[in-house]
């Protein structure tokens, strides 16, 4: 028997989901069975329901998560699903052209799915828009890497338009951008709407969805494995493992996962006079010239006309981050968004929160079977509206044995490799990020 030894734990509140009404969800308080048990109601988690849904219908399918839908790091990220290149650990968006292309092919492989499902829920364009994405440069260093981005697209034979200056202003009302670099192929999202339009409608569907019920141990019980609550448990003879970094916690890819916070601030709602002085459209989303740098977003919709501000990395092997760490680190957010929105003075920011990533070292997922019928969806490595998206399509695909060769191409990448020991890990991944955001320079 596996005991979990940590419990999810999210510093500050969901803003994504705070805008939403209030959900109710259902507890697990009995003894059940299952076909299927997904663990993790997150992007990876309801990915995983909805592709056993589609490939198993009939079967009694489970998805437990420990939270509420949309509470945890589902409805705590910028909300983009990126289909190019982006690799936070890097120091620039480039990489090998056939890896690239490869990775493209996956992620859009996500999106499709995504938007399929956004399509049979009749979503709005606030919960899902594949409307592209602009990476934006402030200074000097920041375009040479958007030139160097360009060429490299250029390369794979990806589309893209350059924006000077007064088109960035055009956009965001700022003068802040020298330069932009737009590309077509990203979705934006509202990511707890999005989380839970999908967890209801694979409710309606036939999905058994337990929220508020963290699962406390996993055992083998004869070729069955059972999924136990403080309380109550899911007996299945496959589960599905889409719980991130928390991996770790239920014993696989121990010391092989980096588990990394970032940090995000929502502003109050714009009223009419703030929305005159900023100008630009309604709604946009940037991503930094340096993967170090802020993400900006400006949405409007539920909750009103706001802005969103994103930077800063921690690594916290605990998987804890405390309020008073959360509320140091968000002064950065104060000081960046006072750069970029001198207009803007006096706008306060409302929500203050962090989210968990999970990276390995050498760039891959944890994925496949790491147990008899347990099949892990993990290590999204900060991108994980689209990588938990595709990890848990293909890992339904592959306890069903569904013939996918995505699900090939997956298994074709290397193990996570050992971190070193503590406390070497935390002092070099937080002096590099450190060092990282320091040569952002006005791309932070």
């Amino acid at each position: 028997m596996v005991e979990v030894r940590r419990l999810p734990k999210d510093p500050g509140p969901a803003a994504w989901n705070a805008l939403l009404p209030p959900r109710t969800g259902r507890r697990l308080d009995d003894k059940i069975t299952a076909d299927w048990l997904v663990i993790g109601a997150g992007w990876a988690g309801l990915a995983a329901a909805r592709r056993l849904l589609q490939l198993r219908a009939g079967d009694r399918i489970a998805l437990i998560e420990a939270s509420g839908v949309g509470e945890g790091p589902a409805g705590r990220n910028s909300g983009f699903m990126i289909d190019l290149p982006h690799d936070l650990a890097s120091d620039s968006y480039n990489g090998a052209a056939e890896s690239d292309r490869r990775d493209i092919k996956m992620n859009r492989a996500a999106i499709a799915f995504a938007g399929d499902a956004a399509e049979e829920l009749r979503l709005s364009d606030e919960a899902f828009a594949k409307v592209g994405k602009v990476n934006a440069a402030a200074s000097e260093a920041g375009g040479r890497h958007l030139d160097d981005y360009a060429r490299h697209l250029d390369g794979l034979g990806e589309a893209f338009d350059v924006l000077d200056s007064k088109a960035m202003q055009t956009l965001t009302g700022t003068t802040y951008y020298r330069q932009g670099l737009f590309t077509p192929g990203a979705a934006m999202v509202q990511p707890a709407m999005f989380v839970r339009a999908l967890a209801d409608g694979a409710v309606a569907a036939g999905l058994d969805l337990y929220e508020q019920s963290p699962v406390v141990a996993l055992e083998r019980v004869g070729r069955e494995w059972r999924a136990s609550t403080r309380s109550a448990s899911i007996t299945a003879p496959a589960v599905i493992l889409a719980v991130n970094g928390h991996a770790e916690s239920f014993g696989f890819f121990e010391r092989r996962l980096m588990h990394v916070f970032t940090y995000a601030s929502m502003s109050h709602a714009l009223c009419e006079e703030d929305v005159k002085r900023l100008g630009g459209v309604p709604q946009w989303g940037i991503l930094p010239a340096d993967p170090m740098g802020t993400t900006v977003r400006r949405i409007k919709g539920t909750g009103g006309d706001r802005i969103v501000i994103r930077n800063r990395f921690t690594y916290d092997p605990s998987l804890v981050v405390s309020d008073e760490k959360l509320n140091r680190i968000v002064r950065t957010h104060d000081q960046s968004f006072r750069a970029r929105f001198p207009m803007l003075r006096g706008v306060e920011m409302q929500y203050r929160w962090g989210g968990r990533l999970c990276l390995s070292r050498n760039g891959v997922p944890a994925f496949g079977e790491v147990d008899e019928n347990i099949f892990a969806a993990c290590c999204q490595n900060g991108l994980g509206t689209t990588k938990g998206t595709l990890a848990g399509m293909l890992a339904a695909e592959l306890a069903t044995r569904t013939n996918n060769p995505l699900v090939a191409e997956m298994q074709a990448s290397d193990e996570p490799v050992r971190l070193p020991p503590e406390p070497l890990t935390w002092f070099g991944a937080n002096a590099v990020m450190r060092w990282k955001e320091n040569r952002a320079g006005l791309e932070l």
